[in-house]
């Protein structure tokens, strides 16, 4: 329940996850804090209307971080990473380790951190996880009540363009009955809403979170049942792979382990039974961005 009506600090509220956050706390009665760039903008005016109150800063300075946490309960911490172009591994870095100390020096009582599903204790390699491992780090070795979340892959990845649902294919990492599990962003606000509401039963945790277990058999079901017609499966070709490393360590990443997902899923249905699989998600509230994508050609961009 909310600790005496004292807010939550979201960081990235104008974004996937922080606004999937911001969304279920205030529908769980939290009063809700976000720092945005600029007060002005759509995505803020939207935050602004929903109830939640804006508070101007950005990552890169710490005064407007340290304001913005005066007289909060929680922070839900997440960054922007290299893969969407507009920083560096190492400025991921800095912002989450920042967070981090100013939580515990504004005496911040929950810390919620968002890292990768594919995170663990070994490095994997690729920049984008292994800063996450190392705010993980750093949060732990902090004298702070912390809880570090791992998210699956994304439901909204598989309706990015470049994959083929315009031409009637899906291509993807998974070999056809390899398994891997996924997560709908907005039910990770529903699991944050959770984790806040119960600092006694996730203080010092770090768990994977997920919702669903789908295959490359699954997702060709799955997608020629929502489109009505045949969407064939395949997995990305030896010459794609070759010509994208990123895409190719990806790839490497699911057949090792890591990104294929460990969550509990029944542990986490009953924190809420309301998390969504795949086929509800594609005839709910991803059935606008499913259609789009059957129409939309374009290249692969990875956001997660």
């Amino acid at each position: 329940m909310p600790d005496n009506k004292l807010p939550i600090l979201v960081f990235g509220a104008t974004g996937q996850q922080g606004g999937s956050v911001a969304a279920a706390l205030l529908k769980a009665g939290w009063p809700v804090r976000a720092m945005v760039r600029d007060l002005a903008a759509p995505k803020a005016v939207r935050l602004s209307e929903a109830g939640v109150e804006l508070v101007p800063g950005t990552f890169d300075d710490p005064d407007a971080m340290r304001a913005a946490m005066n007289g909060v309960h929680g922070v839900f911490s997440v960054q922007p990473s290299s893969p969407g172009g507009t920083v560096s591994d190492e400025d991921e870095i800095r912002y989450g380790m920042t967070i981090a100390d100013l939580a515990l020096e504004s005496g911040v009582r929950h810390l919620v951190y968002t890292s990768g599903g594919a995170v663990g204790d070994r490095p994997t390699g690729m920049p984008h996880f292994d800063t996450k491992a190392r705010i993980e780090a750093h949060i732990r070795g902090l004298s702070i009540v912390a809880t570090i979340v791992r998210p699956a892959a994304f439901m909204e990845l598989l309706v990015m363009p470049g994959f083929g649902l315009n031409e009637g294919r899906f291509t993807f990492f998974l070999k056809p009955d390899q398994a891997m599990q996924v997560l709908a962003v907005e039910d990770i606000g529903k699991l944050v809403a959770a984790i806040f509401a119960d600092v006694g039963r996730f203080a010092g945790q770090t768990f994977e979170i997920a919702s669903d277990s789908v295959t490359g058999r699954d997702l060709e079901a799955l997608f020629s049942q929502a489109a009505g017609r045949p969407i064939a499966y395949a997995r990305f070709s030896n010459d794609v792979l070759a010509a994208n490393p990123f895409l190719a360590k990806l790839t490497a990443l699911l057949d090792q382990g890591p990104l294929a997902g460990h969550a509990d899923l029944e542990t986490l249905r009953a924190i809420n039974p309301e998390l969504q699989t795949l086929r509800t998600w594609l005839s709910g509230s991803g059935r606008a961005a499913f259609e789009q994508a059957l129409g939309a050609g374009g290249g692969w961009e990875y956001n997660a």
